[in-house]
């Protein structure tokens, strides 16, 4: 279907928000400054039972906006947040957003234009991270790379393809109808798990990097390892549900993590164990700085300090969660 602006679908936006003072403002700004008609768009925003002023601060920058609505998710995880928003929305067309995020004000046009163009059932852009701070920007730049996060192409794609998922997708209410809106169970990988059972009933997911938005990365190493742990911990609840979608590439973060731990566990108890120790720990070290010049050279040498650590919170945080979720979830293998 070509993209028609004549016929101009109604967007709902839902915004799942808890404890983000911080950032809602500047998210809300952004959703209130789209190219897109005001009366062909809607924002719900859901808050997950707050303990700052997310709240307040939303409330008062809302009033007299109509096209705002401000509701409370007592469940206060995301995914109950998106199936609220769903049931309470009026839009033909919806959308999840992050309250993390910052939408360019072309982003709803762009992503309706797309959606009707391709005929694809899910749309939406590439990650662009951003940060307020040096060391939160070197998060970024790690998290938009192929060595920081494996095969996930919707992160760093500069062409418009298909792809197996992507930021904050848009599609059709009839799709959400077809296949059920968010499973309440993740706590993370929440859009992975939605995409993942659209893609097993032939569904098109289209990433087009012209749909351009920007999320606001953690700016702590803790924050980070907190985040990709909790990543890698209900990825194996998705892969458990979904077991057909398994790629090999999705357990080498885990595996590199256990061969860490039985090269330590061979030095300790075996004479010649120090030398399984040294290979894989080189191995690791070489490729990681090897990555790090890569990107310094590419995005700017004040970088190289931070991006081996970066690199390393996202590679052990990921792969220990995996492994927590493998032994946790054991057992749990389900059609």
């Amino acid at each position: 279907m070509s993209f028609s602006p004549d016929f101009l679908p109604f967007v709902s936006l839902l915004v799942a928000m808890k404890n983000e003072e911080r950032f809602i403002i500047r998210c809300l700004e952004s959703l209130f400054n789209q190219d897109y008609p005001a009366d062909k768009m809607q924002v719900i925003v859901m808050d997950g039972m707050s303990t700052d002023k997310s709240w307040q601060v939303t409330e008062e920058y809302i009033d007299g906006k109509s096209m705002f609505c401000l509701l409370q998710n007592p469940k206060g995880i995301q995914s109950a947040a998106w199936n609220l928003g769903i049931e309470r929305s009026q839009g033909d067309i919806l959308t999840i957003v992050s309250a993390h995020s910052v939408l360019s004000n072309d982003y709803v046009s762009k992503a309706v234009e797309t959606l009707q163009r391709t005929g694809a059932d899910l749309v939406g852009g590439t990650v662009r991270s951003i940060s307020t701070s040096k060391l939160g920007e070197a998060i970024a730049i790690a998290m938009s790379t192929p060595f920081g996060v494996g095969g996930a192409r919707f992160r760093y794609t500069d062409k418009e393809e298909e792809t197996d998922s992507v930021f904050m997708g848009f599609c059709h209410r009839s799709v959400y109808e077809k296949i059920g809106g968010y499973d309440e169970e993740l706590v993370r990988n929440q859009d992975d798990e939605f995409s993942y059972r659209l893609k097993k009933t032939g569904g098109r997911i289209v990433c087009n990097p012209e749909i351009k938005s920007y999320y606001y990365t953690r700016s702590s190493f803790r924050s980070l390892w907190v985040q990709y742990f909790q990543y890698g911990f209900w990825k194996v609840r998705v892969l458990q549900k979904h077991s057909k979608q398994m790629r090999l590439r999705q357990f080498v973060p885990a595996a590199f993590v256990l061969a860490i731990v039985v090269s330590i566990i061979l030095a300790i108890t075996l004479p010649w164990g120090w030398v399984s120790t040294v290979f894989v720990f080189s191995i690791y070290l070489l490729s990681n700085l090897i990555a790090s010049i890569k990107v310094s050279a590419d995005k700017g040498w004040w970088c190289l300090p931070y991006l081996p650590v970066c690199f390393s919170t996202l590679h052990f945080s990921y792969g220990l969660g995996f492994i927590w979720g493998m032994i946790r979830h054991a057992g749990r293998w389900t059609k």
